[in-house]
């Protein structure tokens, strides 16, 4: 049984889709505010947190190469599109009064500051939320990939993986109502198992790394707050001793 920590840096993950609320596309504004909402009350409680969010509600490069875009040109679509999602973010933190930096994988100056470990975390020391935007800034990398990547290279305590589910299940619960859910699991039961919490490249990056991953529903307000206070919400992914 792995103990819940305190962490003092995160890196959570947000997916695009998630920003598209109840509308089905695009980017809800209601949800994007109840997510700067629980941001903001982090950070107040004296955590530092970078952030990356996917593309998927404005577009998708797999999918888009599977209707005969070209893979790299829809991968650097799918990086512009994490860039809006960004901003928009960005965004709804100030109006909130949290402080933020958006950085790009690419030089997109002035749209963002060009990404380096260093001023991510100059930014997060100064009190700012550093959204981490464009991926790796490479194609054939999912966004998870560039969270597992960003998480390690800002020294993040944990990845905190926010979706629409409540944490792994042994099956896709929307679609098996006999899966049951995990409170723990290690990389390697999520290799043995095939479960798919996130791209092997990802997860492989996060085992190598000992960067422990949580996963738990960031829709519900107040759970961001509850799995740093050390709640035993979501599951835990960890690497075994």
């Amino acid at each position: 049984m792995e103990e819940r920590k305190r962490y003092k840096r995160i890196l959570l993950k947000l997916s695009g889709e998630s920003l598209m609320g109840e509308q089905g596309y695009g980017i809800d504004a209601q949800r994007v505010a109840d997510y700067a909402e629980q941001i903001k009350e982090v950070v107040e409680s004296g955590t530092q947190v970078a952030i990356v969010i996917g593309g998927g509600n404005i577009f998708r490069g797999l999918a888009g190469a599977a209707k005969g875009v070209d893979r790299v040109k829809g991968d650097q679509m799918g990086m512009l599109a994490t860039v809006i999602n960004s901003l928009a973010l960005s965004s709804s933190l100030e109006t909130h009064g949290q402080a933020a930096q958006v950085f790009t994988a690419i030089n997109m100056f002035p749209i963002g500051e060009h990404y380096s470990k260093w001023k991510a975390i100059e930014a997060m020391n100064a009190g700012k939320v550093a959204i981490l935007a464009g991926g790796t800034g490479n194609p054939f990398f999912t966004t998870d990939t560039g969270s597992a990547l960003r998480g390690i290279e800002v020294e993040a305590d944990v990845m905190l993986k926010g979706t629409r589910v409540d944490g792994i299940y042994t099956a896709d619960p929307e679609k098996d109502p006999t899966a049951t859910k995990f409170s723990e699991i290690t990389y390697d039961e999520i290799y043995n198992r095939g479960l798919k919490v996130m791209d092997l490249t990802a997860t492989t990056l996060c085992k190598l790394n000992n960067l422990p991953i949580i996963v738990f529903d960031m829709d519900t307000k107040g759970n961001l707050k509850k799995v740093l206070d050390g709640e035993p919400i979501g599951t835990l992914v960890y690497e075994s001793k």
